[in-house]
């Protein structure tokens, strides 16, 4: 058997460039203050390397990695790192977090500075590399991260349709065992109990983040003999879901039924969805200076770093007038 490659560090290229490590580090940053024989030193020791930062995520074909991949696919155009994605091809795939754990430990053996996971299954990892998750598996994981305020954003989205008039509510959670899906629900909660509303427990239905199970639970919310007036999905693909069996029943929107999602992805504009903007694509952007500055041996400033959500109004929710509302 071969010998295995352990990652290939900052001080590494030092070494080989025969600079130091903050000069390597200004390299990489594009600073304008080093010299150009030494800057064409430090890039050969790059390229030899194979100096690359990995990303892990579930399902790039998905919308929400899809705004994400922008983030990250601009700030590594700005940097001097590539980029090898590694993809389980579906979030619902069984296994997923033993397959994260277990490609997050070949990373400890190949030519790897830095990993960014995004969207998680799995809780921890062992590495020797620096690793930063975009909306990772729990609310405060023992890695850097980057989420969305996932709370404040649900409550906002449903106090936006306690305002408009709406009093049952259904409720789409997302994956169950990813931090924001917990948020997205206690959120849903905790803006009923502020208003003073009781919640129909019937009207609160696991989901999964995708179009296929959003549907299916629209049709199971739309199709109750006392349906909601509106509804909240944990996120755009789910909101989408619910479009379509909306759709099915010949039930038109906003009239019948008012939906908001979670993401504002593209899809959600063309639609006229009302949504919760969390930056998805900035999110990937920071993520990704987050992790340079790991590789650089730089602190962070802290070890999660919260994106600002927004409420997006567009034309899938309407007021409810006083005789409709329960």
């Amino acid at each position: 058997m071969p010998p295995k490659r352990r990652a290939q560090t900052i001080h590494d290229v030092a070494k080989a460039a025969g600079v130091s490590v903050s000069t390597v580090s200004r390299v990489l940053n594009a600073k304008t203050d080093v010299a150009s024989d030494t800057q064409d030193r430090v890039q050969a020791a790059i390229d030899q390397m194979g100096y690359t930062s990995n990303l892990v995520v579930p399902d790039i074909g998905l919308p929400y990695s899809i705004e994400v991949m922008k983030g990250v696919n601009r700030a590594i155009a700005e940097s001097s790192f590539d980029l090898l994605v590694y993809t389980t091809g579906d979030i619902r795939k069984s296994g997923a977090p033993s397959h994260e754990q277990y490609y997050i430990s070949l990373l400890n053996n190949s030519v790897t500075d830095g990993v960014l996971i995004v969207a998680s299954a799995a809780a921890e990892f062992i590495t020797d590399s620096p690793i930063v998750s975009v909306d990772p598996h729990m609310v405060n994981p023992n890695y850097p991260s980057i989420q969305g305020m996932n709370h404040q954003g649900a409550v906002d989205a449903v106090k936006y349709l306690i305002g408009l008039g709406h009093r049952r509510i259904g409720f789409i959670g997302g994956r169950p065992e990813i931090a924001s899906a917990i948020l997205r629900l206690n959120g849903y909660l905790d803006a009923h109990k502020e208003a003073g509303i009781s919640v129909d427990d019937a009207l609160i239905i696991p989901g999964d983040f995708t179009t296929e199970t959003g549907y299916q639970r629209g049709l199971t919310l739309l199709t109750m003999k006392d349906p909601p007036t509106a509804i909240f999905a944990a996120n755009d693909q789910s909101a989408i879901g619910v479009f379509q069996a909306a759709e099915e029943l010949k039930l038109r929107i906003p009239e019948d039924v008012s939906i908001v999602g979670f993401d504002n992805i593209s899809e959600a504009k063309y639609l006229g969805l009302t949504t919760i903007d969390q930056a998805l694509a900035e999110m990937g952007y920071v993520a990704i200076h987050m992790l340079i500055r790991l590789v650089n041996k730089e602190t962070l400033a802290s070890q999660t770093y919260e994106m600002p959500t927004k409420l997006v109004v567009r034309n899938s929710c309407r007021e409810l007038a006083a005789s409709e509302r329960n």
